[in-house]
């Protein structure tokens, strides 16, 4: 068995159930079903595609994103989500590194195909919704399919995504969840918002990320609801849907829930078929939670990771969410723990690191044995996060992972950003920070040290970024110092800046 069986059986219990709905057209269970068949059946007749092989995609949300995720599963293959916020220089890094044999995108995208062209020629191209100069395009390739579309040897427990997620070397590192880490999830989410075939699920979040692909939208396709995708969020459509199409649940991050809170239209939308939302991915103010609460819909929170899968920590719906700030509660399937260094147990309220283990877990860093060492102890997975957990067993998450910047839902890890200033001929040295900003909860903001008799300015630092680094991951701010804090060992102290930056975050010369 493998996972795109589920959506097979749906299919057999209820053909014409809607499986998905993008842009006013209607797939059914029935219809996604074939279509998966048709895509795995194309990828292992054109490409060869087989066991342990790699797919990519470049492409906003839609249907036949999912559609590549569970003919990858048939196959026994892999799916390598891309960032489409990512530079093309780091997009072409991950495409690089997970040595993929397809890269399937769509034509506001293109603009990759020079360089990768240049440096993996090797690679397929299939264009979404255009024909690429070098390649075919999706409905022609199915249009071509044959065989029957499977791979003996794909089973559960072969891999299945690879999602990179920033290195706190400044390289991504492409975490890797096996197809059953997506049914223990699903089984989680499950239990986390009371799911059934009858719930309507709303998927605003890019599907590069695990949050969009796997807290509400895969495990809704698992029993059998429907869902309606958002090719990318906006307010307007958000709050548009929640009238017209009357989902159940949908999951916002803390800086999608105040867009639409702060909405002109939020205070007349009509909210009556949410049974609750969902939200995570950085710390929560209590007031953006209020706001929902206040419009008779519960709010749920959710701890996790990539590597996790990502539901791992999470409050229930029906159960107890009195406790303001928590995360809630171990996972049915997964333990989670907080540990201090050397992996001991921490008494109650007192804080630690906080530790997974559970079917839910990533197996590896592609490729990375060290990085996954240094994650992966005894099976528990080391989170970097601290908080604590208190006599009931409920956790609280008081710290994120060292010196991670989360903009708007999305991870910037300074060493990154620090990475790409030090390869500028006038840098000697930086230190990246996160600066609290109102819109995007955090920006960058970077410290830096110019080499002598350089002057180079703010603005043309930033435009080297760009050519290296998405352009959320780019400073808000660039204050020139004359020296950084240090540890003795000469190490900057990003702790120090943070506190220097609240201080007097004028001083220096900025952008």
């Amino acid at each position: 068995m493998d996972l795109s069986d589920l959506i097979e059986r749906n299919a057999a219990f209820a053909p014409e159930k809607p499986a998905l709905i993008f842009e006013g057209e209607v797939l059914s269970y029935a219809a996604f079903h074939a279509r998966i068949v048709r895509t795995a059946q194309a990828l292992q007749t054109e490409f060869g595609v087989t066991k342990g092989d790699r797919v990519a995609i470049l492409s906003l949300n839609r249907p036949d994103y999912l559609v590549l995720l569970y003919a990858c599963a048939r196959l026994g293959a892999m799916l390598v989500p891309l960032n489409w916020r990512l530079a093309v220089a780091e997009q072409l890094f991950i495409l690089s590194d997970a040595g993929a044999k397809v890269v399937v995108l769509e034509q506001a995208f293109a603009d990759i195909l020079p360089a990768l062209k240049q440096s993996r020629p090797d690679i397929n191209v299939v264009g979404l919704n255009f024909t690429p100069a070098a390649g075919t395009t999706f409905d022609a390739l199915l249009a071509q399919a044959c065989g029957d579309g499977r791979d003996a040897g794909a089973n559960l427990i072969c891999p299945l995504l690879i999602v990179y997620t920033s290195g706190t070397t400044g390289r991504p590192k492409g975490a890797v969840l096996r197809q059953d880490a997506l049914l223990w999830n699903g089984v989680m989410s499950q239990h986390m918002h009371d799911l059934t075939s009858e719930d309507h699920v709303l998927t605003v979040l890019p599907f590069f990320h695990v949050g969009g692909l796997n807290i509400q939208t895969t495990p809704a396709l698992h029993h059998g609801a429907t869902v309606t995708i958002h090719a990318r969020f906006t307010a307007d459509t958000t709050l548009a849907s929640f009238a017209r199409e009357r989902p159940t649940l949908t999951v916002l991050v803390p800086a999608i829930i105040q867009a639409v809170t702060d909405h002109p239209g939020w205070a007349s939308a009509d909210l009556s078929s949410l049974k609750a939302i969902s939200t995570g991915s950085t710390l929560v103010p209590p007031h953006l939670i209020e706001r929902f609460v206040a419009r008779g819909v519960p709010v749920l929170q959710v701890y996790g990771s990539t590597e996790t899968c990502p539901v791992a920590v999470y409050t229930r719906l029906g159960g107890d969410l009195s406790r303001t700030g928590s995360t809630g509660l171990p996972g049915l399937c997964c333990e989670a723990a907080v540990v201090d260094d050397a992996g001991n147990d921490m008494p109650p309220n007192m804080p630690g690191e906080i530790v997974v283990r559970g079917p839910n877990v990533f197996c590896e860093y592609w490729g990375n044995e060290t990085a996954t060492r240094e994650a992966l102890h005894d099976g528990w997975y080391r989170s970097g996060d601290i908080g604590l957990r208190d006599a009931d067993g409920y956790f609280w998450v008081h710290e994120r992972k060292k010196n991670l910047i989360i903009s708007g839902g999305e991870n910037i890890y300074p060493a990154e950003v620090e990475r790409v200033l030090l390869e500028h001929p006038d840098i000697s040295e930086c230190g990246v920070i996160g600066r609290p900003d109102p819109k995007w909860d955090e920006v960058p903001v970077a410290y830096v040290i110019r080499r002598v008799g350089c002057s180079i300015e703010a603005e043309s630092l930033k435009a080297h970024l760009l050519t290296q680094l998405a352009r959320f991951k780019v400073p808000r701010d660039i204050v020139f110092v004359d020296d950084l804090p240090r540890t003795a060992l000469g190490k900057v102290q990003h702790f120090r800046l943070r506190e220097l930056d609240g201080r007097a975050p004028g001083q220096g010369e900025t952008s």
